[in-house]
C-alpha cells in the first residue's frame, strides 16, 4: 500500500473513507429518526451515534421564524428545588430548535420559579398566559401550583403536562403527569417493604406545604397489610441527618422499615447519617423516586449494597434504552450542570411528549390547538417509562407502573421489574379531597 499510494495517498484514501462512512451513518440516522418510538422526535441510538443529539425533526438545521412560546411554574427554595426538571425540558427544546424546531419554528420556553406563596403562584399562571402569551405549560413542578391554579386551568381549557407534586395534580381534570408523584411513589416504596416482610412502616417526608399527604398512602397500605405505621415530617434543609435517621430507626423498631420521600440532597443527608450511626442493618430502608439520582448512587458505598429499595417511576439513569441515551446526550450538550437523576428524566419525558404533540398539529399553532394536542396524547412510548403514556379521560394517573432499584458498588441496578402501584380504599381519595 505504501508503494502504491505513498504517504499522501494513504492520507487522502483515509479521509475519503471517513467521509463516506460519515455520509452512510448520517443516512442511517435519518431513517431511524423517522421511525423512533413515541413519535418522530429523533429518539434512538441513531440520534446520538454521531455525538450530536437529534431531537424533533432531526434535521440538524436551526429553526427560525416566530417562536412557539411554552411556559412552566417550578418550586425553587431552600430544601426544595425542582429546577432540574425545567432545566432539562429547556435543554430538550434547545435540541429541538437546533434540529428544525416545530415545522421550522423554534420553541421559546419561559420558566417561572416560585417559593410556595399562593398569591405569587396564582399571578405566575395569569402572567404566563396573559402577559407572556405562552400557548401551553410543560414541566410544571410545584408544591402548590395544582392546588392554587387547577380552577384557572379548567376555566381556560389549559391542559398541563407536568411532574406533579401536590395531591390536586393527580385528581383533577386539567393536569397529567409524567411521574406518579410523591404520594404514589411512596406507596410503591412501601409495597417493596411489605414484600420484605417488615413488621412496621415509618413514612417520612419534608415539612413543606401539602407534604403531609405524601405519607398517608403508606399508612393506609400498612394498615391494609396488618402492619404498624407512623408518619413523620422533617424541616428542610436538614441540619442533622444522623439525628433524624436515629429517630426514624427508633420509631420503626426491630424488623421495621422506613420510606423516605425527600429531594436527593436531603435524602442523602439521612442515608449518610444512618451509616454514621450504624443503622443500615437495623431496619429496612426504602425511598421514593427522587433517590434515583447519580449523586446518591456515587455517595453510597458498598455498605449499602442491596439495602436501599428505591421506587423508580422512570428507568435506571444509566439504562441503555434509546431514549435514555438521548436524554444523557441532551444533558451533556445543553445542560451539563444539571443533576443526572429522576427529576431530569421527568423534564426530558415531558418535553418529548409535548414536542411530539406539537409536531402533530395540523394548521395554526394556537393556544387552543396546543392544548387540544396535549390533551389528545395517547400511547406515547418511551423506554424511560414502564408503560405507554396517555392523557386518558378521567384516569388521574398517566404513569402508574414502576420498578425497584437498589445501590450496588456506587451504581443502581434493578431489583424488581415493573409493577403497578397498589390501589387504596375506594373512598380514601374522596375523603382526602373533601368530596365526601
Amino acid at each position: 500500500m505504501r508503494t502504491m499510494f505513498g504517504t499522501h495517498g494513504l492520507r487522502a484514501l483515509a479521509a475519503a473513507l471517513a467521509m463516506a462512512l460519515a455520509i452512510a451513518l448520517a443516512a442511517c440516522g435519518g431513517d431511524d429518526d423517522e421511525g423512533s418510538a413515541g413519535g418522530g422526535d429523533g429518539g434512538g441510538d441513531a440520534a446520538v451515534a454521531s455525538g450530536e443529539p437529534k431531537c424533533g425533526a432531526g434535521t440538524g438545521e436551526k429553526a427560525s421564524g416566530d417562536p412557539i412560546k411554552l411556559g412552566a411554574i417550578v418550586t425553587k427554595q431552600p430544601g426544595t428545588d425542582f429546577t432540574d426538571i425545567t432545566d432539562t425540558a429547556k435543554a430538550f427544546f434547545d435540541c429541538v430548535n437546533d434540529n428544525g424546531g416545530i415545522n421550522g419554528r423554534p420553541i421559546e420556553y419561559v420558566v417561572e420559579t416560585e417559593q410556595t406563596n399562593p398569591q405569587q403562584v396564582a399571578s405566575l399562571a395569569t402572567r404566563l398566559f396573559e402577559n407572556e402569551n405562552v400557548l401551553g405549560l410543560v414541566g410544571n413542578t410545584s408544591l402548590i401550583d395544582c392546588a392554587v391554579n387547577e380552577k384557572y386551568y379548567k376555566e381556560n381549557d389549559i391542559y398541563v403536562i407536568a411532574s406533579g407534586i401536590a395531591r390536586e395534580c393527580y385528581f383533577g381534570t386539567n393536569v397529567r403527569n409524567v411521574n406518579m408523584g410523591p404520594y404514589f411513589s411512596a406507596i410503591g416504596a412501601a409495597q417493596y417493604l411489605v414484600r420484605q416482610n417488615v413488621k412496621k412502616i415509618v413514612a417520612a417526608t419534608s415539612r413543606v406545604p401539602g407534604a403531609d399527604f405524601n405519607n398517608l398512602g403508606v399508612v393506609e397500605l400498612a394498615k391494609k397489610n396488618g402492619l404498624g405505621s407512623d408518619s413523620l415530617l422533617q424541616d428542610v434543609p436538614i441540619t442533622d441527618g444522623a439525628a433524624f435517621a436515629l429517630k426514624l430507626a427508633q420509631s420503626a423498631g426491630d424488623g421495621g422499615g422506613i420510606v423516605l420521600t425527600f429531594t436527593p440532597p436531603e435524602a442523602l443527608k439521612i442515608l449518610q447519617g444512618a451509616e454514621q450511626q450504624g443503622l443500615i442493618d437495623k431496619v429496612t430502608w426504602a425511598c421514593a423516586t427522587p433517590c434515583n439520582d447519580k449523586s446518591i448512587a456515587e455517595a453510597l458505598g458498598p455498605a449499602w449494597n442491596d439495602k436501599l429499595g428505591i421506587n423508580a417511576e422512570l428507568n435506571l439513569i444509566d439504562s441503555t434504552g434509546p431514549d435514555n441515551k438521548l436524554w444523557r446526550a441532551v444533558l451533556e450538550k445543553y445542560a451539563p450542570d444539571t443533576a443526572v437523576g429522576s427529576f431530569s428524566q421527568m423534564g426530558f419525558v415531558a418535553a418529548k411528549i409535548a414536542t411530539d404533540a406539537l409536531m402533530g398539529i395540523q394548521g395554526d399553532v394556537t393556544k387552543e390547538s396546543v392544548n387540544e394536542a396535549f390533551h389528545g396524547v395517547k400511547d406515547f412510548e418511551t423506554d424511560i417509562l414502564c408503560k405507554p403514556w396517555s392523557w386518558g379521560g378521567e384516569q388521574y394517573l398517566s404513569n402508574y407502573s414502576d420498578r425497584t432499584i437498589v445501590p450496588r458498588d456506587h451504581k443502581f441496578v434493578q431489583k424488581e421489574d415493573c409493577f403497578d402501584i397498589a390501589a387504596v380504599p375506594s373512598n380514601f381519595l374522596d375523603k382526602q379531597l373533601g368530596t365526601q
